[in-house]
């Protein structure tokens, strides 16, 4: 019996691998986008600050599972063909950057009033302003919560199986099906997830209790991933 669970557990560390390169492709697609979001939402010019809100309530308003449906079985309708496993990197990272695009809003507005008007006496322009001042700061106080999302869609990754690609899940399933022993194989990818999500939970808590007894703790949104959850 032992021997057979070490088989299937070897068996499952490939999935567990695509569904770490999934995360790793996701978070690249993700956070420069919830970035651009965040920014967005903070511009004065109300078309472009209502462009981005509709963005982020859609990619925050709309299952995960759906927006994989949309961009694996949807962009093929306007002859754009992608693969199962680039188009779950882009639709959940999509929803990814909804998400975390508050986290970055939050971030950039806890840097302080004086730090931008300290640039501006300095002459610094907008994006000189921005990349060398502000984003600097927001990014060290961001840290702890992006990781929390993080941790959230690598687990989130587990519904890539519904469109094919391999991952952890699908692996899972597969072993599953072919051995009929569900229980065993299932609690084994269980604790694979539990063993890559829970290390770094403890790391982001950390991270963040670190930040807390250096300046005042900032209010940002550390919720972990809902289905058709909506800003309240």
């Amino acid at each position: 019996m032992m021997d057979s669970w070490i088989t299937w557990l070897v068996d499952l560390l490939p999935g567990l691998g695509l569904s770490l390169a999934l995360t790793a492709s996701l978070l690249a697609f993700g956070l420069p986008l919830g970035l651009v979001f965040a920014v967005g939402l903070s511009q004065k010019s109300r078309l472009v600050r209502g462009i981005a809100i509709a963005l982020v309530e859609f990619a925050r308003g709309v299952p995960a599972l759906i927006l994989l449906y949309l961009v694996y079985f949807g962009f093929p309708e306007f002859n754009f063909i992608i693969d199962s496993f680039p188009a779950a990197a882009l639709a959940l990272g999509f929803s990814y950057a909804g998400y975390v695009s508050e986290v970055f809003r939050s971030g950039l507005e806890a840097v302080g009033k004086g730090q931008r008007e300290a640039a501006t006496a300095l002459g610094l322009s907008n994006w000189t302003s921005f990349s060398r001042v502000i984003f600097p700061q927001a990014i060290k106080i961001v840290i702890p919560p992006l990781l929390g999302w993080s941790i959230s869609f690598f687990q989130a990754t587990s519904l890539a199986f519904a469109i094919a690609v391999p991952e952890l899940m699908s692996r899972a399933y597969v072993l599953a099906t072919t051995n009929f022993a569900y229980l065993v194989i299932l609690s084994l990818a269980a604790v694979l997830y539990a063993v890559v999500s829970i290390p770094l939970a403890h790391l982001a808590e950390r991270l963040s209790q670190g930040r807390t007894a250096k300046r005042a703790p900032v209010t940002l949104p550390l919720a972990p991933i809902k289905e058709g959850t909506r800003r309240a």
